[in-house]
């Protein structure tokens, strides 16, 4: 089964959920059925071909800015 990103047309709460063809989602949230299917950006696992490699030294090595997610923060 999919998993699809929703948001509640009355509450405004985002809510993800797995579906079946032919379901229609409710919000967990209000029980509205008024929601809307959000783009949402897919994960890479890390098996992939397309997966880019660790580069040595970490994931900041060779990195202009680490601090922008993270990892430079001490």
């Amino acid at each position: 089964m999919p998993l699809y990103e929703y948001t509640c047309a009355d509450c405004g709460k985002g809510f993800e959920v797995l579906m079946r063809d032919g379901v229609t989602p409710v919000c967990p949230a209000c029980r509205g059925e008024r929601v809307e299917k959000q783009l949402s950006a897919f994960a890479v696992g890390a098996g992939s071909p397309k997966a880019p490699a660790m580069p040595a030294g970490g994931p900041c090595a060779g990195c202009q800015n680490p601090a922008a997610c993270g990892f430079g923060n001490d």
